[in-house]
């Protein structure tokens, strides 16, 4: 299962390395204060501390010890280089494949499945390359790669609320989207009365926060899904802010 996660997260650094490739990294990009130089950073040094958690957790542990509440901002101010980030990939990589079978890998919030966090990095290697895009004014084509994403989301659901300072609801939801080529993708029980649907695109989006609600064709029905969609996050740690209504359309003007 792992290497097959781990061939999407390939061919989606891929597609972001290419889009960097012959950018001025010192480009503002939507993220308050952060340049495409600060986002291939913060991709770089989450996989860094990845490889160092598969590897060697009693490192990781001391690194978690000795964390600072801004270690995500300064560990993006890091200086990179392309061939430094690509290693990073592959080290990566080859860490996760380290693992012993039925293992956790330890981090920051819940110990993860070496599988889980291949999928982790690949959702936020496609969200901050949803930020360079942006930046650039480039489309980027939807993949399959996005159920990826979606799960994710889908999986955070409860996470959701309790970092937003809320109970996590018992009722569950009915999550029905349409991928890129057409297919269906659904999680939940069929008959939920809570129910949330749209294309697979807008609901990633949504999920890491790249674009407003009311920018998206994303719909709930019920009051859990009603409640769930403004503050959904595929990722985890704080709330983020989100971005404003209508700030694609004004990025690209």
């Amino acid at each position: 299962m792992i290497t097959g996660i781990l061939d999407d997260l390939r061919a989606e650094s891929a597609v972001l390395d290419e889009l960097v490739a012959p950018a001025d990294w010192s480009t503002p990009t939507p993220a308050e204060g952060w340049t495409i130089a600060h986002q291939i950073s913060h991709l770089r040094w989450t996989d860094r501390i990845a490889a160092l958690a598969a590897t060697d957790p009693d490192g990781f542990a001391e690194a978690l010890r000795t964390a600072t509440p801004d270690l995500v901002d300064r560990g993006a101010e890091e200086p990179v280089t392309p061939a430094e980030w690509r290693a990073g990939r592959v080290a990566l990589e080859q860490a996760l494949l380290a693992v012993p079978a039925g293992a956790k890998v330890p981090w920051f919030g819940p110990p993860m499945s070496p599988a889980s966090m291949a999928t982790a990095r690949l959702m936020e290697t496609w969200a901050h390359g949803q930020d360079v895009a942006d930046t650039l004014g480039v489309t980027r084509e939807p993949t399959a790669r996005l159920k990826h994403v979606a799960h994710i989301a889908v999986r955070a659901f409860g996470y959701a609320f309790l970092v937003n300072g809320l109970p996590a609801p018992a009722e569950p939801v009915r999550v029905e989207l349409v991928g890129p080529g057409g297919e269906r993708w659904t999680w939940g029980p069929e008959g939920a009365a809570n129910r949330v649907s749209g294309p697979a695109l807008d609901f990633c989006l949504l999920a890491t926060q790249r674009r407003h609600r009311e920018d998206l064709a994303v719909t709930a029905t019920g009051e859990v899904a009603r409640a769930w969609l403004p503050i959904a996050q595929a990722f985890a740690g704080p709330p983020g802010s989100g971005r404003a209504k209508g700030s694609a359309e004004r990025g690209r003007s």
